[in-house]
């Protein structure tokens, strides 16, 4: 698939803790409905089996709709049902790696937190980055906050477009409209909502607005 900055904008991170008894394939078929511009497939706790039976009903929704599809962390997986892309944190597999293992046509984008990481991530062949934490976020509990200022040095440093993630609302996501990022990650700002297509259109209105 054809990956593009544009694709950044509403980038929105699954996580089956806010189901309630609904359907993932569901959510995130709304969160497209409403705007979403690229899925990340992310799970910790299914097994292989598991993760690549709903990888695949996602991964198949997605393409209906011609958006980007990401697995996160699990490059067999995403190699295995042909994902557009995977992305990989400071702690999983290096990034030059996963390149060699993906090859050239296939989307890569790496978590960052500081300048010199967005650097090695880029001269490994990330598209992308992941900078966050920007605000606090209680969705992953390892991660670290990172100033506003260092985003934007973060986004400074590097030709490939980078999306602000952590702890991003509605509400929050107008003080990160001179930084230079491609867009926002989102989990809970959407997945935690109570209309989750209406979330995301407010979201991809305001991404629109001070992003585009």
């Amino acid at each position: 698939m054809k990956f593009s900055k544009k694709d950044l904008l509403l980038y929105a991170v699954t996580d089956r803790y806010w189901l309630n008894g609904r359907k993932l394939y569901d959510d995130v078929k709304d969160a497209i409905l409403g705007g979403a511009t690229l899925v990340q497939l992310r799970e910790k706790n299914l097994s292989h089996d598991e993760f690549k039976c709903e990888a695949l009903e996602i991964q198949a929704l997605c393409k209906n709709f011609n958006v980007p599809f990401i697995i996160n962390d699990d490059v067999e997986l995403a190699r295995e049902i042909n994902a557009d892309g995977i992305h990989v944190g400071q702690s999983d597999m290096e990034a030059g790696n996963v390149r060699a293992l993906i090859g050239n046509d296939k989307i890569l984008g790496v978590s960052v937190r500081t300048q010199q990481e967005a650097i090695i991530a880029e001269s490994k062949g990330a598209n992308y980055l992941g900078a966050g934490a920007v605000f606090h976020t209680g969705s992953k509990s390892d991660a670290v906050d990172i100033t506003h200022e260092a985003l934007k040095q973060i986004c400074e440093s590097v030709k490939i477009p980078v999306v602000a993630i952590g702890g991003i609302t509605a509400q929050n996501l107008v003080e990160l409209k001179d930084s230079g990022i491609a867009g926002i990650a989102v989990i809970s700002a959407i997945f935690a909502q109570e209309n989750i297509r209406k979330a995301a259109e407010n979201l991809r209105d305001l991404s629109q607005k001070y992003f585009a």
